[in-house]
């Protein structure tokens, strides 16, 4: 599915500790790492299609998790040209993201890679807040900056540092 700009709706998803960090992902046979992100099925909600992705790219599902936020707009971000398919249509040039931001309910072990047939990640850590922003593919450092900035008191309220007003604030993003 891409919209009338050439841009596929997505979802990403930041998975946080108790400790205030986040779960950091290694693409499966790269040596790139990343937040899990996928995209929307026609006819399925932001939520939904994270629910989904959640469970399809780590083996989470609803009950080892907790929504703390997500963001307020649709954040985008462009492919390189080289990365672009010029030869399926419609051409998609970039995606366009609704972020989650998770606290994780359950014990580490729950996090499994290997739910399908053709894993999107084969390796996962837990790395400071802001790390991901430094490390991730230049083209989307734009978009994980947004989000964290988004995202930081959300997190901040999840390890206790914030009141219970400061969590409506948040759930209400």
């Amino acid at each position: 599915m891409i919209d009338d700009d050439g841009y596929r709706p997505n979802v990403g998803i930041v998975i946080c500790n108790r400790q205030g960090q986040v779960m950091w992902a290694r693409r499966f046979g790269q040596h790139s790492w990343q937040f899990p992100q996928g995209g929307i099925n026609s006819g399925e909600s932001a939520e939904q299609a994270m629910y989904r992705e959640l469970f399809e790219e780590v083996g989470l599902s609803r009950k080892d998790v907790r929504i703390l936020a997500s963001t307020r707009n649709w954040l985008r971000y462009k492919l390189p040209k080289r990365l672009v398919r010029w030869d399926t249509k419609p051409v998609c040039i970039g995606q366009k993201q609704k972020w989650f931001l998770l606290q994780l309910m359950s014990a580490d072990a729950e996090i499994n890679m290997q739910t399908s047939s053709t894993p999107e990640f084969d390796g996962w850590r837990w790395v400071s807040y802001w790390y991901p922003v430094r490390q991730v593919v230049s083209f989307k450092r734009d978009v994980y900056r947004r989000v964290m900035k988004e995202f930081r008191k959300c997190r901040d309220g999840a390890s206790g540092e914030y009141a219970e007003a400061t969590k409506r604030t948040c759930l209400a993003t």
